[in-house]
């Protein structure tokens, strides 16, 4: 650690990259992939086309508030989604009172005649939402959450020091020398690097943005407390929209409203199409009916709010209106829709999806060629850095590498063919499918473990990419349906996840073949030789190396934490920010603090300057906070 500034930096972009690389390849893989789960949500459903009817008319809807009064009449909620394409079925779902949180029941209905349609209607499943959810939580809960805010905070420090020590970041760019091993490991991350940089600078803060005031939540307590009602008072401020009165279930039975004049109304109102209505309390006097309407796809706009009404579900009174294009020129409550239109594309249609996909591949790409990097260096000359542990660690090392890409990319493709393959009517199936993707993933670590690595590499990458070859058969012999018969009947988001399926399978088979052949040139394997001048790794150094971590982690979150709330508390003294605007700046720069403090604590030469340092601010910031 002892060195000129570059050095410390190029250790820590090393070494930081290497132990989140793991796990940011599975969570920038899987979030690429959930730009589209609207369209791998409808393949995976795979639901029979029904009569095309231009909108759900009043018999239907009439037909769905008696049935759902007959056979949910306890429930907590009711919520119906109107066909938004020809062929689509009126979808009604609800949760029975007592049920666990996503223990839904559903049916489906004609949305010209109101008929129920046959049990079950396609597939029960998450669809592109499971790779949304493992995207920020891993699906491990509070946990997991937490983890993937660690894993933001590790790319953003990998992101500053990598642009820090490659001084030639931009011209490197421009080179790529193919077939020379490390070299070209190095300029395939680099160019990858370059050219996503500022996609992957703002993906990973507004990623952190996103959920700012849990990962975040100092400046908001400083300013409100920590009472229940503290966040809806902090958002009843920052917004300009009135909040929808409170209610709650008064045990009064009472006739809903016709369903079909609240959609005219909510139409009239907002002027766009409704999509979904969601009957919170049926059946009793308190019941409130919430349209949510379809937002537009080629809005070039960030503020791309689809709108949605609150209907008193007795009286047919609008509680609340969210118009879809915001009155007011800006304000600072739409400062968080907009980080959020950011990271989930949702906005700019199609054109910009694909754009994020792609940006998505190359971070991915990036992260990829960083963690093999590392290893084809050491496979050359081992710097020892563990000591006799070293080769046990390097090879922990390689079968990281293999299951973290190899890995996740078979779990995906085999999450496609589960939905296939288990019954449609088999219950919790949706559970099923999302434990045989972490089954999947987690068998790909072993097998990395058992084989040695060129074997493991080319047999996970040749397998993923027969499965994405053979994903159309599957469908065909599982469905009778094909990309062609999508594309006759318009349904391109369908056919675009088989041909997109099968373009990850060549892009993956060339891979393997290309690695068999490279590691086949190499008739006896080069066993890594150490380092000319091997480092002094002793207990010193690793007391060194682990405060200097817990400095950079918790101090620095510590620092930020306090530092913002302190910001948070005096920016409505010397500006003319409200409280509501002084939180969400402060806790937005939080991110930047922490991003700072962490680079900071590298850059010394001695973590004990680096502790000291951090104790100064979190003093001066506790005694504003006093």
């Amino acid at each position: 650690m002892e060195g000129e500034f570059r050095k410390r930096m190029a250790w820590l972009h090393t070494w930081c990259g290497l132990v989140s690389g793991w796990l940011l390849c599975a969570i920038f893989l899987t979030g690429t992939l959930s730009v589209f789960r609207a369209p791998i949500t409808r393949w995976m459903q795979a639901q029979p086309a029904v009569a095309a009817a231009p909108a759900a008319g009043q018999p239907a809807l009439q037909q769905a508030a008696r049935y759902l009064a007959a056979e949910a009449a306890s429930a907590r909620f009711w919520r119906i989604e109107l066909p938004q394409q020809a062929g689509d079925a009126l979808l009604l779902a609800w949760q029975p009172a007592g049920a666990q949180r996503g223990g839904l029941q559903t049916a489906a209905m004609d949305p010209a005649t109101g008929s129920l349609l046959p049990q079950p209607w396609g597939r029960k499943t998450e669809g592109g939402r499971h790779f949304m959810s493992f995207h920020y939580s891993l699906h491990a809960g509070n946990f997991g959450f937490w983890l993937v805010g660690g894993m933001a905070m590790c790319m953003l420090v990998a992101l500053v020091s990598g642009v820090v020590v490659h001084r030639r970041i931009f011209a490197d760019f421009f080179t790529l020398r193919l077939g020379k091993g490390q070299r070209s490991w190095l300029d395939a991350h680099n160019a990858t690097g370059v050219l996503a940089l500022p996609f992957l600078f703002m993906i990973a803060y507004t990623g952190l943005a996103y959920f700012y005031s849990s990962y975040m939540p100092w400046p908001l307590r400083a300013v409100y407390g920590d009472s229940p009602l503290a966040q809806a008072r902090y958002q009843g401020e920052l917004s300009s929209e009135a909040a929808a009165p409170r209610r709650s279930l008064q045990g009064q039975p009472a006739a809903m409203q016709d369903l079909a004049l609240l959609l005219d109304q909510a139409r009239q109102l907002t002027g766009r199409s409704p999509r979904m209505l969601f009957i919170e309390r049926p059946g009793d006097v308190s019941m409130t009916v919430r349209i949510f309407n379809q937002a537009p796809e080629d809005s070039q706009t960030l503020l791309n709010q689809a709108g949605q009404v609150s209907f008193d579900g007795v009286t047919g009174a609008v509680l609340q209106l969210r118009n879809p294009a915001p009155q007011a020129p800006t304000h600072s409550g739409q400062i968080h829709p907009v980080l959020e239109a950011l990271h989930v594309a949702s906005f700019g249609g199609w054109t910009l999806r694909w754009m994020y996909f792609v940006f998505g591949l190359m971070g991915t790409a990036m992260m990829a060629t960083g963690t093999v990097l590392f290893m084809v260096k050491r496979r050359k000359k081992s710097a020892m850095e563990f000591g006799v542990a070293t080769a046990g660690v390097y090879r922990l090392v390689e079968s990281l590498n293999v299951a973290a890409l190899a890995g996740i990319a078979l779990a995906s493709i085999g999450y496609f063919w589960l939905n296939r393959l288990l019954p449609a009517a088999m219950p919790g199936r949706e559970l099923w499918e999302i434990r045989g993707f972490l089954l999947i993933w987690a068998a790909s670590g072993l097998h990395a473990a058992c084989r040695p690595p060129a074997r493991a590499w080319v047999e996970q990458l040749a397998l993923a990419g027969a499965l994405c070859l053979l994903l159309p058969l599957l469908n065909l012999a599982s469905t009778g349906l094909s990309a062609w018969q999508y594309a006759q009947v318009g349904d391109w988001q369908s056919a675009s996840v088989e041909l997109v399926a099968m373009a990850f399978g060549l892009v993956l088979v060339g891979m393997a073949w290309k690695l068999q052949r490279a590691w086949q040139a190499q008739a006896t394997p080069t066993k890594p030789t150490k380092a000319a001048k091997a480092p002094t790794v002793g207990l010193r150094y690793r007391l060194q190396v682990s405060s200097r971590v817990l400095a950079a982690c918790l101090g620095g979150y510590a620092v930020a934490g306090l530092l913002a709330a302190a910001l948070a508390v005096l920016l409505p003294r010397f500006s003319g920010l409200s409280a509501a605007e002084a939180v969400l700046a402060a806790s937005l720069l939080g991110f930047v603090f922490y991003t700072v403090a962490a680079l900071w604590v590298f850059s010394l030469r001695s973590a004990r300057y680096a502790w000291l340092g951090l104790a100064g601010v979190a003093l001066a910031s506790a005694l504003v906070l006093l």
